[in-house]
């Protein structure tokens, strides 16, 4: 498996590439902004970019979607539950004084624990709301990774006072969903450093096993 991740602007978003190196099929997850970068990465690794996935639907996680999504022709995903938080992107935008890039409406409506496909590389999409009613997860048992996006931090949880936030809901996406994965499982969070489930079911100061 191929994962490469990095941090985009506006406000360091973590995106990152999955590709498999057999049919060299990629998916890019998060693509927050800078587009041209996430691209000229893509091609660096030499992948085809099939599908857009998002973790949930904050403007700092979509800003490159539609670019990205012109420039391949990739199937951009999402959870149906943050349909109502897409159709407010030029909204959240503004009041982040940020400026809007177009992004068309997702293609596709991602259901729990469906199975995702990259070339041979099987992924699992996990509904884990609380940040987001839409949030989710996507696990790669293969790879012992999981990307959370802004529902596990290292050390932290994500927001939840923001419109649609539940603690309750976040809480029990953790340990219902991601504190039951192996402890050696990688953690890509949807900012700052990486981390693995078993450090942060010891040390958490939110949510602890």
């Amino acid at each position: 498996m191929i994962r490469r991740t990095f941090s985009v602007p506006p406000l360091g978003c973590n995106c990152s590439i999955i590709g498999d190196p057999v049919t060299k099929q990629a998916v890019v997850v998060d693509p927050g902004g800078a587009h041209e970068r996430i691209l000229r990465e893509v091609q660096q690794l030499g992948l085809t970019v099939a599908m857009i996935l998002h973790t949930h639907a904050h403007f700092d996680h979509f800003l490159a979607s539609g670019e990205m999504k012109k420039a391949t022709g990739a199937t951009l995903c999402l959870h149906e539950d943050d349909r109502e938080l897409w159709a407010m992107l030029e909204i959240q935008c503004r009041m982040f004084g940020v400026p809007y890039v177009p992004v068309p409406p997702p293609d596709y409506w991602l259901r729990d624990e469906e199975q995702l496909l990259i070339g041979q590389v099987r992924a699992v999409a996990l509904h884990t709301p609380g940040h987001t009613p839409g949030s989710m997860s996507f696990h790669v048992p293969e790879g012992r990774l999981v990307l959370t996006g802004d529902t596990l931090f290292r050390g932290s949880i994500g927001r939840t006072d923001l419109w649609g936030g539940d603690f309750d809901a976040i809480e029990q996406s953790i340990r219902e969903r991601l504190y039951t994965l192996e402890d050696a499982t990688a953690v890509v969070t949807g900012h700052g450093p990486d981390t693995e489930i078993g450090v942060e079911k010891e040390s958490n100061q939110f949510v602890r096993a």
